[in-house]
């Protein structure tokens, strides 16, 4: 089986579902210019998954994390598995550290994280190496594709309402001292427990991403179901020496700026993919589109030449006056954004419009993280979604 191309045009849960309906073996590798992973398949299903150069590490970090080993015996066996050539994995049950059991259930949340956060990406080259196995794993643990695909794409939509909850990185957290909670009410889960034991008005959120050994999206869903169970809440901000002050709205501008031209980039190219180059019903359609501030989202390729420059549409943007020149720009984002998905259901029907909004709600995922604080002063999520939700309630009409 020949399978190769690049996420931009392909989208990776895509790939899963052709693997596991074809019940294929080998392995997918994913590759950008600083990151690769591979993940590994039996008759469909995923076996094994890798950081390339760094699985190792995550391995005995997790069991360091989760207080399963001290830190000179992880040292011993990082000496003695680099001395032997076997397995970090194997080298602690020869040692009688673990049984392997204990090892089984942390490379099943490493594959999962690993598996999970190529959801995420954008673009980057795949290829799918048929019959071939995993040379690296200490032994293998089968995880049903599907149901994968299924919590994959679940943490899409649920990542975007964490994100609205979870406080700023610079916030510090703390467990209530008086929680509106009665004492019969209060459960909680083994991840939430797990965590509430790292909260100690000190440490902020991305320091309990890093002192936790659940990964960034549960860590982020146990902090966000503590706060809304009032266990949990901010302790104030950490002070943080800055050398320069940031231009927040350069920053928020240029965060919009790739987004938006990342979703219409989506759009435009599922439409040309659907019905052909040459058609130029969408193209017509998108002419409505090029005067003002909406004339610098054509929905090219943001990598290509094609793409006006940043630097030109910060200029445009900052011509307008101070008082209106955000909302105008968002205001016509959003219109532009719910008219195209729109126009897609109308063009190519129920199937391909869904896979479209899956797709354009994967473009904001990255930097909702990576900026959140900007992000929800700003509510850009806020007007994400209200677009994506006025282009549902029209389809809906459409539909009866």
């Amino acid at each position: 089986m020949s399978l190769s191309g690049n996420l931009k045009t392909v989208a990776f849960p895509d790939i899963l579902q052709l693997l596991a309906t074809g019940k294929k073996t080998g392995i997918l590798e994913c590759k950008t210019t600083t990151r690769q992973k591979e993940v590994s398949f039996k008759e469909g299903n995923i076996i094994f998954a890798s950081s390339v150069n760094s699985t190792e590490d995550l391995l005995g970090q997790m069991l360091l994390k989760r207080g399963k080993i001290s830190k000179a015996d992880l040292e011993r066996a990082i000496t003695l598995h680099k001395q032997t050539g076997r397995q970090l994995g194997t080298t602690l049950i020869d040692m009688n550290l673990f049984e392997k059991e204990d090892i089984a259930e942390c490379l099943k949340l490493q594959i999962e994280e690993i598996v999970y956060n190529l959801f995420s990406w954008k673009e980057g080259d795949f290829i799918f190496h048929e019959s071939e196995t995993p040379k690296n794993a200490p032994f293998l643990i089968e995880l049903n594709t599907m149901n994968v695909i299924m919590e994959g794409t679940r943490r899409i939509d649920e990542w975007m309402e964490i994100q609205k909850v979870v406080p700023p990185d610079d916030v510090m957290l703390r467990i209530a001292p008086s929680p509106k909670v009665q004492r019969e009410d209060i459960t909680m889960s083994l991840e939430e427990f797990r965590l509430l034991s790292l909260i100690n008005s000190e440490r902020t959120v991305s320091e309990l991403i890093d002192l936790s050994s659940m990964g960034e999206f549960v860590t982020c869903r146990s902090i966000y179901r503590l706060i809304l169970a009032n266990l949990v809440e901010a302790a104030g901000q950490r002070e943080r020496e800055t050398s320069e002050s940031e231009d927040e709205e350069e920053i928020i501008i240029s965060i919009i700026f790739s987004l938006y031209s990342a979703c219409f980039h989506k759009i435009r190219s599922v439409v040309a993919e659907v019905v052909g180059d040459g058609n130029t019903k969408f193209s017509e359609f998108a002419a409505q589109y090029r005067s003002g501030l909406m004339s610098y989202f054509p929905g090219h390729d943001p990598n290509s030449d094609l793409m006006p420059s940043l630097e030109r549409f910060l200029s445009a943007f900052r011509s307008i006056p101070l008082a209106t020149r955000y909302h105008s720009l968002m205001s016509g984002l959003d219109q532009m954004l719910s008219d195209q998905l729109v126009y897609v259901f109308r063009l190519l029907g129920q199937s391909v419009y869904r896979d479209v909004v899956t797709n354009v709600k994967k473009e904001i995922s990255t930097p909702l993280a990576t900026r959140r604080e900007l992000v929800k002063r700003y509510g850009l999520e806020n007007g994400f979604y209200g677009a994506v939700k006025h282009a549902e309630k029209i389809v809906r009409l459409v539909r009866g």
